[in-house]
């Protein structure tokens, strides 16, 4: 018999669940791992084409590398990328609505 799944199950399944719904709805999707800080964990960025993004946590920087490829999107570390541009844009235009 296998174990009970666990709110953290949950929780990585609905985390998995958002991104792909990003990738699916939206064009030239690219990953950005964000490294984990003093206030926050690892996160994963998504950006599209637009500039529109999404931004969740992850485990490890590993993890954020196997979802990048199962979802079949490039993944950067912005620690070597930084930001594109597009995504300072799509921020900037949001903050003048």
């Amino acid at each position: 018999m296998a174990p009970a799944a666990g709110a953290g199950d949950d929780k990585r399944r609905a985390t998995i669940a958002h991104l792909a719904e990003f990738v699916r709805t939206r064009v030239g999707v690219e990953a950005y791992v964000e490294d984990a800080t003093h206030d926050t964990s690892t996160t994963m960025l998504l950006i599209a084409t637009t500039g529109e993004w999404t931004r969740r946590r992850v485990p490890d920087e590993a993890t954020a590398h196997k979802v990048a490829h199962d979802l079949q999107i490039p993944v950067y570390d912005v620690r070597f990328t930084g930001y594109p541009q597009r995504f300072r844009d799509w921020n900037s235009a949001q903050r003048r609505r």
